[in-house]
């Protein structure tokens, strides 16, 4: 009513809407307002401004993106400098032991006096970045450069969605808030596999990737980049009372409408600090992006002034690091390994480096059009990276030159498994195997896929039974499975009767799924497990699903172009739609659910945290059902957390939910609130 009526009121209105929006989106993770609406507001506020330039402001949504191609970045002298913290190297507890005993040797402390409280965080694997703000609206960005000076950022930062233009109830003359800019794993990889599939060059990892982001001179490159924030402490501070401690900080920071890592605690002593250090240890592939260790500062801001500094580095901070993710080695040889989609992928055998906690002999190189592009030839030193979950991969060579000549390396006319022809998509980079199901790696691979325990979960169909089930000729499609019988499996080399018996189980547990895990487990090119979900809860059934257009498929969230043709075609293939169906037959089952478009979602918009031991459900089955009812599981418990679902041995999650009076259920609670 008030577009009409008086636009000034509401543009202000628009504004603030849209900025509550963003942040409940793209920090809090918890959409409550679906694209479309979203984007209908944002381009209402647009028309208004266009109508009326006086009422543009800077902090308005529609302004993140500014300014044109730069020649270069002004140079920013820091306020106060960005000084670097002391990084401890030994990975065991004994690091953290050495810093908990220098601090209480600079404070005097006897053996007899209290543990100091540590504020414990993440060491971030990104971008150091200095955000100014003024009566609370961000008036400049700066990278950390050499500690004292370092480069105007600020139009590439305003991409950043996480980070507000204009502070929550903030008007202190001048706030400088510093964090880092990083990129997400998944972020990560999309963005590289894009790269691939442009035959562009690729990055070589996350913190490369969103350096190279801030630092480009068209802001509209950078607005494409998939970045991401975190802020962690203070610069110039004028007009704004302190907390007393750092971890009170980091929570002013985030009522500010900033993004702060979950993934803290306040920790009493060496034995706090130790633990923290192994936990966050045990948890390091999970994490959705990278980290080279964590961070610990003396809790009270009052100790870490008198504490103060050593050759520009705080004594009241260290940061703990873990095994490196990058390593350098020597390429012994190139393999071809076929995938259960019959792509040819270049395999690196690599003389054998421990990186990212373990051993790695083998990594990927993608595809011949990057491993030309990377230069890499066999008996070449190389980087190998490896995070988290993702495969680890040759990155880079190193660059010296070669004692003597070696060929480039090229991809075989002949699929080294089945001998049929290796063919490539004009246009294409991708070189693939013509032999679909004949291919007995494709089928073992499709076979191990649709087993998993994202998919169908088959307890014990593991790489060395489908070896021999294929091999021998058992099983050569995937309703093959539901037709083994007890003593086919037991006359099997190194297959007992017991074994066989559990198999056979599993195969049976394995019919009653969700709609989700079986879109997965049927090995759609381009449909991972975010996507097969998305599918199930837009259409709710799988008619819908195999009969929806490229248009229908294009209405579900994430859903582009590429991936639409993909499940379409896959559907309109007569030998998947017998698959489907004899699948089906064999007693392959789910609940029906209505399309998400036809009724409330009962945990639409909440987060849970699943903690211990339920009665009956699994993990990933409780996950499942608590994604399918329109609500999101967290691996950590915070403020942004609605309910923690406990069961038996629930440990520190538990605590840590009960400190922060979140609602706890149990099972028969969650199954009661999902029936609502």
């Amino acid at each position: 009513m008030f577009s009409e009526l008086n636009p000034a009121v509401r543009a202000a209105e628009l504004r603030e809407l849209l900025q509550h929006h963003a942040h409940l989106y793209y920090t809090l993770d918890a959409p409550a307002l679906p694209d479309a609406e979203y984007d209908r507001l944002f381009a209402e506020l647009q028309s208004i401004e266009t109508a009326h330039p006086a009422l543009l402001t800077v902090d308005s949504p529609t302004q993140r993106v500014l300014g044109k191609l730069l020649p270069g970045f002004a140079q920013v002298r820091h306020a106060l400098p960005m000084l670097s913290i002391r990084t401890e190297t030994d990975t065991e507890p004994s690091g953290a032991l050495n810093f908990d005993a220098r601090v209480r040797r600079e404070l005097e402390l006897g053996d007899a006096a209290a543990p100091v409280e540590y504020s414990a965080e993440l060491k971030f694997d990104g971008l150091a970045i200095n955000l100014r703000y003024e009566q609370g609206l961000l008036v400049q960005a700066a990278t950390r450069g050499d500690g004292e000076s370092g480069e105007d950022v600020t139009q590439n930062i305003r991409t950043i969605a996480q980070i507000p233009l204009r502070l929550k109830g903030v008007s202190a003359a001048v706030l400088e808030l510093r964090g880092e800019v990083y990129m997400r794993r998944d972020d990560f990889e999309a963005l590289n596999e894009r790269q691939r599939e442009a035959n562009e060059k690729t990055f070589v990892n996350p913190r490369n990737a969103a350096a190279g982001a801030v630092r480009q001179l068209d802001p509209a490159i950078a607005a494409k980049r998939p970045l991401s924030f975190f802020a962690y402490g203070l610069g110039d501070v004028q007009g704004w009372p302190r907390p007393d401690t750092h971890s009170g900080l980091l929570d002013a920071v985030a009522a500010m409408g900033l993004p702060v890592c979950a993934d803290r605690a306040v920790v009493q002593g060496a034995a706090g600090l130790v633990r923290f250090h192994q936990e966050i240890g045990a948890r390091r592939d999970s994490l959705p992006f990278d980290i080279d260790g964590v961070v610990y500062k003396v809790n009270s801001l009052a100790l870490q002034q008198r504490l103060g500094f050593v050759s520009r580095e705080p004594r009241w901070a260290v940061a703990h690091k873990y095994p490196a993710q990058e390593q350098l080695t020597r390429l012994n040889g190139i393999d071809i390994q076929v995938g259960r989609t019959g792509k040819l992928t270049p395999v690196a055998k690599l003389a054998p480096v421990f990186v990212g906690g373990t051993t790695v002999s083998n990594a990927t190189l993608h595809n011949l059009f990057e491993l030309r592009r990377k230069g890499v030839r066999v008996g070449d030193q190389v980087i190998v990276r490896r995070a988290g979950d993702v495969i680890p991969e040759v990155v880079a060579r190193l660059p010296e030159p070669r004692l003597s000549y070696v060929p480039n390396f090229a991809m075989p006319r002949q699929c080294p498994v089945c001998g049929s022809a290796v063919l490539r998509e004009q246009g294409g980079i991708e070189h693939r195997c013509s032999g679909g199901l004949f291919c007995p790696a494709q089928r073992k691979q499709a076979l191990l896929h649709f087993a998993g325990r994202r998919a169908l979960d088959i307890e014990g169909l593991g790489d060395k039974l489908v070896d021999q089930l294929v091999d021998a000729g058992i099983v050569t499609s995937l309703p093959g499975l539901y037709q083994l019988d007890l003593e086919r499996l037991a006359g099997l080399d190194r297959m007992a009767e017991k074994s066989a018996q559990n198999i056979i189980e599993a195969l049976h547990k394995s019919k009653q799924t969700t709609l989700a895990r079986f879109l997965f487990g049927l090995g759609i090119r381009q449909v991972g497990e975010a996507t097969a979900k998305a599918l199930a809860r837009h259409f709710g059934q799988l008619e819908l699903v195999m009969a929806a257009s490229v248009d229908e498929l294009l209405a579900v969230r994430d859903v582009g172009p590429i991936v639409a043709q993909s499940i379409h075609d896959f559907f309109a293939q007569p030998h998947n739609r017998e698959v489907v169906e004899q699948l089906r037959a064999a007693g392959l089952h789910w609940e029906e659910a209505a399309a998400t478009g036809q009724g409330p979602q009962p945990l639409a918009g909440k987060t849970l945290v699943l903690t211990g031991s339920l009665p009956t459900l699994s993990r990933d089955a409780a996950k499942d059902l608590i994604e399918a009812a329109g609500g999101k599981v967290s691996g950590s418990v915070s403020k942004k957390t609605d309910f923690v679902v406990a069961g038996t041995e629930a440990g520190s999650k538990l605590d840590k939910a009960r400190e922060l009076g979140i609602a706890l259920l149990d099972e028969a609670g969650l199954l009661l609130l999902l029936s609502q």
